[in-house]
């Protein structure tokens, strides 16, 4: 959805609410306390109200609005800005467009949002065709590792390990100067180490038992074959990558280009929104205006992990 239509469609707070709640009754709105699908609406409060039991719920229970005092005009405004950009937006660029005093709530609505799209991302397994590698991603050293020795190499504080899964498919014949597979969806995990048991759990959750993988035979690849139908693992020199793993290590290249560019500065408690983000947006390349309604749907339909503390605004996107 480009900007001219958004204003048209959502110019007010009225409009933005009387759209959620048309979201929320599609999705159906159900009683906590004793699943009631049928309760009444109270206009006044704008809530919902149980006809067996009167447990009331805000409009913005259960979604990811919910505890928070921002507009409605806020949120649909922010999930805008998000879908209609093929990179991102950094939450203080986000303040500046909205006007608001504080860069805080600003901040945990933007987080509140990547984290719920990796809650829809999560909910299939990779299939057929899927390649997988590891990536190291620089961010800024956590509070309570300051004062521990930088560590160099794979163990850096500076480098959190992230597992980056692709589907891909061969193309019988690819056109000159096209890649031998095409790319489907893509997957972005920062796990705590690089060993073979946290590896093959990564893998055991996230790629389907009948795919057949593809990864270099580093040692954390190991035990990879029992979770999936056929792994190959062949040693792969820098120059056969893109012959080899062609879309993963692209994705690689493309989301550090990416949080470089936009956010600058991350911590590793918070990088798994962002690369939820980007595997998000790249997984609906191709959604077009439809982007924003689904994104909309995943927004009423999910409420968010995300627990916020004061945050530096100079230190995080």
């Amino acid at each position: 959805m480009n900007i001219i239509k958004f204003s048209a469609q959502f110019p007010v707070e009225k409009s933005c609410i009387e759209h959620f709640k048309a979201q929320r009754d599609a999705c159906g709105v159900v009683c906590p306390k004793w699943g009631c699908v049928h309760p009444y609406w109270l206009q006044n409060k704008l809530c919902y109200e149980c006809k067996q039991c009167h447990h009331r719920q805000s409009l913005r229970s259960g979604t990811v609005l919910e505890n928070s005092k921002l507009p409605f005009m806020y949120w649909y405004a922010a999930m805008h800005l998000l879908t209609s950009t093929k990179k991102s937006y950094s939450a203080a660029e986000l303040q500046r467009q909205l006007g608001h005093k504080r860069y805080q709530p600003i901040w945990e609505m933007v987080c509140k949002l990547r984290d719920v799209m990796g809650k829809r991302y999560n909910l299939y397994q990779l299939t057929d065709e899927v390649e997988l590698d590891n990536a190291f991603i620089a961010t800024l050293i956590a509070e309570e590792e300051k004062d521990k020795p930088l560590k160099r190499g794979i163990g850096s504080q500076r480098q959190p390990k992230a597992v980056v899964v692709n589907e891909s498919s061969f193309v019988e014949n690819p056109k000159p100067g096209k890649k031998p597979k095409r790319v489907n969806h893509l997957k972005m995990l920062v796990i705590e180490d690089l060993r073979a048991d946290t590896i093959s759990k990564t893998v055991n959750e996230h790629v389907n038992p009948k795919a057949e993988l593809t990864t270099n035979d580093a040692t954390p690849y190991s035990k990879l074959f029992e979770q999936v139908k056929s792994h190959h693992a062949q040693a792969i020199k820098k120059e056969d990558l893109p012959k080899t793993l062609p879309w993963v290590n692209i994705a690689i290249g493309n989301v550090k280009r990416l949080l470089l560019d936009v956010h600058h500065q991350l911590t590793n408690e918070y990088l798994q929104y962002y690369l939820n983000e980007f595997c998000y947006k790249f997984n609906r390349r191709y959604f077009g205006d439809a982007f924003f309604d689904g994104f909309l749907i995943a927004a009423v339909s999910y409420n968010t992990d995300f627990r916020s503390r004061i945050y530096n605004r100079n230190s995080c996107g």
